[in-house]
């Protein structure tokens, strides 16, 4: 248990006691006969753990993390968030890793990259009730998908696009290359712009969701393409950095920017004028409700059966997509007034 706290320490985690290590008889059900694990009491003591990446994202605090630790105060369970601090995909497989043996009540994982497949099995396998949210990972086991269809906010942004620059023009877009879900944005945005002739798209870049690379990259599209007609974002700092760069070079309204996420830097941006349309997601939604999926899980909420486990039926939905939210200047005022209230 010392090795399991030093580890977690050292994984910048926002919640510092680890996962209690849950005996056999504190369940009702069987590892070596059931598909996951149930409970019919509800323990005070018992964990549910969100393990992601860059586990300090301001945007995953602000919206996954600060929900989830309203969700379990609302429960009366302890709720934990775990991770390394840096975008470090092996880092969090680790985290999942470590995890495991502590047989919490549920884990809420972030789909950050399809490696991470082969450690959610692993925790399944091990009988943990298991959500993943935000961003799918196929061939994973999941008990759970919950999160937004990344194709879908890639089609809207190329829809209003085109609509932003008359269906004519020279098109980029810039994300982290990659990743599953954003290629799949990447791919909607595309498949949309297909259907104008007169739109040409230039490509898409590698912003790694820095702000200072998304500024650099703009730049030097703007250098290299003068009649550079819009770009689109897909991930929280491709936003902020293509308006830093077309802000200075005196682009404003003339080059149409689009991007994901609605933080209040975002908001503000739509408000001045420099981002013309944000594709923001139900975070806080998908998070709770991915929450509520592992309690259901681990306390029979909704049996199906005698035994769900034992038959082989998981009680919640296997997939579900919460939708997306769109602002621009009509209704930017509205999103700003909450953001004021966070």
């Amino acid at each position: 248990m010392h090795k399991y706290i030093l580890f977690v320490l050292s994984l910048f985690v926002l919640c510092c006691e680890p996962p209690p290590r849950y005996e056999s008889s504190d369940y009702t059900t069987s590892l070596t006969k059931d598909k996951f694990v149930t409970s019919n009491e509800v323990s005070p003591t018992e964990e549910y753990v969100m393990i992601t990446t860059a586990v300090n994202l301001p945007l995953y605090v602000s919206h996954d993390q600060k929900a989830f630790l309203q969700w379990g105060k609302k429960m009366g369970v302890r709720t934990s968030i775990l991770g390394p601090s840096e975008w470090d995909v092996p880092g969090q497989i680790a985290t999942i890793e470590q995890v495991i043996p502590g047989k919490p009540a549920g884990l809420l994982i972030n789909g950050t990259d399809p490696g991470i497949a082969s450690a959610i099995k692993k925790a399944v396998a091990a009988g943990i009730p298991t959500v993943v949210y935000d961003s799918e990972i196929p061939n994973s086991d999941r008990h759970s998908f919950i999160g937004s269809d990344w194709y879908e906010m890639g089609r809207l942004q190329g829809e209003r696009m085109a609509s932003l620059i008359g269906g004519k023009g020279k098109v980029a877009c810039m994300g982290i290359l990659g990743m599953e879900n954003m290629e799949a944005g990447f791919k909607g945005l595309q498949e949309a712009l297909k259907k104008f002739p007169s739109i040409e798209f230039i490509g898409k870049y590698d912003d790694k969701a820095n702000v200072e690379t998304a500024a650099r990259l703009t730049a030097d599209l703007l250098a290299a393409h003068p009649d550079l007609a819009g770009i689109a974002g897909f991930d929280s700092n491709s936003g902020p950095g293509m308006a830093l760069a077309v802000k200075e070079a005196n682009k404003k309204g003339k080059v149409k920017l689009t991007t994901v996420d609605a933080e209040p830097e975002h908001l503000q941006l739509v408000k001045e004028g420099v981002i013309s349309y944000l594709v923001g997601q139900k975070r806080e939604l998908f998070t709770w409700l991915g929450a509520q999926f592992l309690f259901d899980m681990r306390h029979n909420t909704l049996p199906l059966s005698a035994n769900d486990a034992r038959a082989g039926i998981v009680p919640i939905p296997r997939t579900v997509i919460t939708g997306s939210i769109e602002i621009d200047l009509s209704n930017v005022d509205i999103f700003l007034q909450n953001a004021g209230k966070k």
